[in-house]
């Protein structure tokens, strides 16, 4: 395994170009990861290996991982059901058997951006036991998700970032390719362009309370790239309970960035690769006359003939590199 050290400038984790809370404190990102090829005893004892700190099964199929230079892990099967079979004296055989299309799960505590490093030699420790990705399989729809603490809950922190990923979202899905298992599910919709329009409108919605219903009228599912639904229950739990079903939703102030792929048998995947794909929505959020003029190509190029996703992926991709991102 190829120390950190040595791995290429664009997979080492970039810092975000606003690194601390309103408040003062750093930023923080937790870290979920999928994948299959190892039991969960065997993840756990790997992120131990590496990691330090102690292993220990809190239940059947849930492992907990305390004390490791990182902070904690949660590490299980990603499937709730299972869970109650167990009582039926059921759950260990269809655990064995679920493994092929049900992920492992991987969760950590809040970390330092910087610790995504000596993570991602977790992350590799994992790739030579066995661990495989999305490309695994046809059913293999393994996913990676970052939550990215926000700077505040303010509209002016929370709104430039919900429309910076908007208005790239299908430039970061062509650059990244989506796996065909991810495409036929449906927790990896892009958002709608009807959401898109009104986030890039010259009358686009200018305060939390506009911002959040627009939201809830025109993408109300957990099944988008960037899911907002944690950090508006954060602001007002109320109101998104009145469009959306809370048991799966936990408030908190974090961004819950959704990837669509874990990649995480490939020799050139690391987490710091996709991370720094964040902070770019986060560098394009940071410059308001890039932010005006993608917001203007889009309105430009909804308004052409023809209209597709893959046009816009590759104008966005234009005005980007332009602007040296």
């Amino acid at each position: 395994m190829s120390p950190i050290s040595d791995l290429a400038p664009d997979t080492r984790p970039l810092p975000l170009p606003r690194p601390m809370t309103a408040a003062g404190t750093p930023r923080r990102v937790g870290v979920e990861v999928e994948f299959s090829g190892l039991t969960e005893e065997q993840v756990a004892g790997i992120l131990t290996e590496v990691l330090g700190g102690r292993a220990h099964e809190q239940r059947p199929g849930r492992w907990l991982v305390e004390d490791s230079r990182l902070g904690g892990f949660e590490v299980y099967l990603d499937s709730r059901p299972l869970e109650a079979l167990h009582h039926d004296g059921l759950g260990n055989h269809i655990r064995d058997l679920a493994r092929a299309v049900v992920p492992v799960e991987i969760v950590s505590d809040p970390l330092q951006v910087d610790d995504l490093a000596p993570l991602d030699e977790a992350m590799a420790a994992l790739r030579e036991a066995g661990a495989e990705g999305t490309g695994a399989g046809m059913l293999s729809g393994f996913g990676l998700h970052f939550n990215p603490e926000v700077v505040s809950l303010d509209f002016a922190d929370v709104a430039p970032v919900l429309t910076a990923h908007a208005l790239i979202e299908d430039h970061l899905r062509r650059r990244t390719g989506i796996d065909l298992a991810r495409r036929l599910m449906t927790w990896v919709d892009p958002y709608p362009r009807t959401l898109v329009d009104r986030l890039a409108a010259r009358d686009a919605p200018a305060d939390m309370t506009a911002l959040m219903d627009t939201y809830l009228r025109l993408a109300p599912t957990r099944n988008h790239g960037l899911d907002m639904m944690c950090i508006f229950a954060e602001i007002d739990r109320p109101r998104v309970a009145r469009s959306m079903d809370m048991e799966l939703i936990s408030p908190r102030p974090t961004y819950h960035w959704r990837l669509p792929d874990c990649r995480i048998d490939e020799p050139d995947w690391s987490l710091a690769l996709e991370w720094n794909r964040w902070v770019l929505v986060e560098q394009v959020a940071e410059n308001p006359d890039l932010l005006e003029r993608l917001k203007e190509a889009w309105r430009d190029h909804r308004a052409s003939l023809t209209s597709i996703r893959a046009d816009w992926a590759w104008r966005s991709g234009g005005l980007l590199e332009g602007a040296g991102l």
